[in-house]
């Protein structure tokens, strides 16, 4: 056994990171419940969101599919519920990953302040499946050594927890922070969150332009930076 192995069992067997692995379980399947329940009763998911707003043309199309929008909430109860379970947890975590990953490119599209959240969910869904490597790996297309039966030599050092915590905590902070100075313009959740980012703006008259035309005219959002683009060159003064 590796002792990228023999590491992979002490982390299995240490009681820190199983409260983990159970907290980002609950965590997940708490995620999925409520946003399943309001689907399954056939309203419309993220009701505050404007129409107009980028993610929120994609929340009106997708309540209007009729039974389909009704299949994709009792599949997220499904998935809260088989994270839940012990026995089945693995199975929870490789469906939330089908839904996880579709909803977190969808956010960073259309630039939603919820990326930051979505991303943590994310990253949670991927320790789980890691965590159950063990179980995972025989559905993996790559060959499997055979390996000796474990034998734990030592209980996980302490060491280990705190880099994998302060670099778990690490990560959220890089998140929170870097995901502010990604974009250079977002459509915020609402028209005056859209607004108020243009008092601090470099070209707070084509910000204005930009709100205007995702809130009043309701534009695609690739069509809104497009003409927020032409209105920061035509007001860029000239050089001499």
């Amino acid at each position: 056994m590796s002792r990228i192995e023999e590491l992979y069992y002490e982390v299995k067997a240490d009681k820190w990171f199983k409260r983990f692995a159970v907290f980002c379980r609950v965590a997940l399947a708490a995620s999925f419940i409520p946003a399943g329940y309001i689907k399954i009763m056939g309203e419309r998911f993220a009701a505050g969101l404007p129409s107009n707003n980028p993610l929120g043309h994609y929340f009106d199309a997708l309540h209007l599919t009729g039974y389909y929008y009704a299949f994709i909430g009792v599949a997220q109860i499904i998935t809260a519920i088989l994270l839940l379970i012990p026995r089945t947890a693995l199975l929870g975590a490789l469906m939330y990953f089908c839904f996880i990953v579709n909803i977190c490119v969808l956010t960073y599209a259309t630039r939603f302040d919820g990326t930051r959240g979505v991303t943590m969910l994310l990253l949670a869904n991927l320790f789980l499946l890691i965590w159950d490597y063990d179980r995972l790996k025989y559905i993996l297309p790559f060959k499997q050594p055979k390996t000796a039966p474990q034998v734990l030599k030592k209980p996980l050092g302490r060491r280990h927890r705190i880099i994998f915590f302060a670099g778990s905590f690490a990560v959220l902070a890089f998140i929170i922070v870097g995901s502010f100075y990604l974009y250079e313009i977002v459509p915020g959740n609402s028209e005056a969150e859209c607004r108020n980012q243009c008092t601090s703006s470099k070209n707070p008259a084509a910000c204005e332009v930009f709100c205007d035309c995702i809130y009043k005219q309701g534009q695609p959002l690739d069509s809104c930076l497009a003409t927020f683009n032409k209105a920061k060159d035509i007001r860029k003064p000239d050089k001499k």
